[in-house]
């Protein structure tokens, strides 16, 4: 005789025995046993969470035996809840309890639905959802969009600007090949063949992907998708918006000279503070403190403070006074028309790379005066918005005050001591 565990619980047991003495699951039976082994004890349930309803199985020989009711909301003067009519009959405990989750996450009009929410939901359950007549189940790529672009835009409390519903639109027009498509039943692969055969620079591809993770993230709470295969694309084109080379020092000093000019006192504005040309459509100007608050494209850049040099700090005023407290709105793209117009007539147009001056070279060259006239680290990543990545001591341990950053940002040296 020898001692084995018992398959079941365990324990330790003899090998000659018939049935474990600590649970019953048999050991040793007979061959010629004539009866059969006996049932296991079917497992529990899982639990419904409060509040989501009730399943019960109902009497007699039935195909679907396992019904699902919704929370009870009536109840009688006794105090005794009133069971209102089921949502749907299941083969399974299973079925019935994933019917009520997903009736419990539903929008209110598909509940509501003409369409039997039992027969949607088995659908959903076994994956056969093609054959149920329902805008819930077959809503395509451009119906999503339109519900998506009306939750974000015309029902929520946040009034976004005019341009980001332009961005939304001009992604939305770059999918055109998924428009007509059921977005259930879209792939990763699906997606990033949008982005891989579509011929514009990296901004509009990011502006695409912006759009397929805000509408998945729509999707998923209405229950329409499942998972979030926007969370897979990637963009495999060079971000072309971050390469630019500085203005050289004889091409500052020329701007410089003629810096009574309107123009040329917004591209040394940029030059000074590093900001984007986009981030000018929305920056905040703190008069009595000589700051800007502002920032896009970035976590880390949005909403950063870059104080003013004593050197620019009239051109913010003049700017301040026409697009911050005035009436005009600023455009990014009238603003690069005048930038390389003003560039020509000076005869900068080219770089000393022998490329055509952009106006993220503005920043390239607030980045190379911090490096030149040594500003910290810390307060360069600061003032230009940068990730900190993974470096726990600055990402989190990092602080510079406004006084602090101004007294690193004064560093910088003009010509002619401005």
């Amino acid at each position: 005789m020898a001692l084995i565990l018992c398959p079941e619980c365990g324990h330790s047991v003899s090998d000659k025995a018939i049935s474990c003495p600590s649970c019953g699951y048999p050991i040793n039976i007979p061959i010629t046993a004539a009866e059969p082994l006996p049932r296991r004890k079917p497992k529990r349930h899982r639990k419904l969470p409060n509040g989501s309803g009730s399943i019960k199985h109902l009497s007699g020989k039935r195909t679907r035996p396992w019904a699902a009711y919704p929370p009870v909301t009536e109840f009688t003067l006794k105090g005794t809840p009133v069971l209102a009519p089921a949502i749907g009959y299941f083969t399974s405990y299973n079925d019935a309890y994933q019917a009520l989750m997903l009736y419990n996450n539903a929008p209110t009009d598909i509940r509501q639905s003409s369409v039997s929410f039992s027969d949607l939901c088995a659908a959903m359950l076994s994956n056969r959802s093609g054959n149920i007549s329902s805008e819930y189940i077959n809503i395509t790529f451009a119906e999503l969009y339109a519900q998506y672009f009306e939750h974000k835009y015309e029902k929520s409390k946040k009034k976004l600007s005019s341009a980001s519903r332009g961005s939304t639109r001009a992604a939305f027009n770059n999918c055109q090949k998924l428009h007509n498509r059921r977005f259930a039943d879209l792939r990763k692969a699906d997606l990033q063949d949008v982005i891989d055969t579509c011929p514009l620079k990296h901004s509009s591809l990011e502006l695409i992907v912006s759009l397929f993770k805000g509408m998945y993230a729509y999707a998923l709470q209405n229950d329409i998708v499942e998972k979030d295969y926007s969370q897979f694309v990637t963009i495999n084109i060079p971000d072309d918006d971050e390469n630019g080379v500085p203005f050289s020092p004889d091409a500052l000093d020329l701007l410089w000279k003629h810096s009574d000019r309107e123009d040329v006192g917004i591209i040394l504005l940029m030059i000074y503070t590093g900001f984007r040309i986009a981030a000018f459509r929305s920056i905040t100007y703190n008069e009595a403190e000589q700051y800007f608050q502002g920032g896009v494209k970035t976590a880390a850049g949005k909403n950063r403070i870059v104080p003013l040099h004593p050197a620019v700090q009239s051109f913010a005023r003049d700017f301040a006074s026409q697009y911050c407290l005035g009436d005009k709105v600023f455009s990014a793209q009238a603003c690069r028309t005048r930038f390389h117009a003003t560039l020509a007539s000076l005869g900068l147009s080219m770089s000393s790379a022998r490329t055509k001056h952009t106006p993220h070279d503005c920043r390239h060259t607030f980045s190379w005066l911090c490096d030149k006239y040594g500003v910290d680290d810390l307060s360069k990543h600061l003032l230009m918005g940068h990730s900190l990545g993974n470096d726990v001591e600055k990402s989190v341990y990092g602080h510079r005050t406004v006084s602090e950053l101004r007294a690193e940002i004064e560093k910088i040296q003009v010509p002619g001591d401005r």
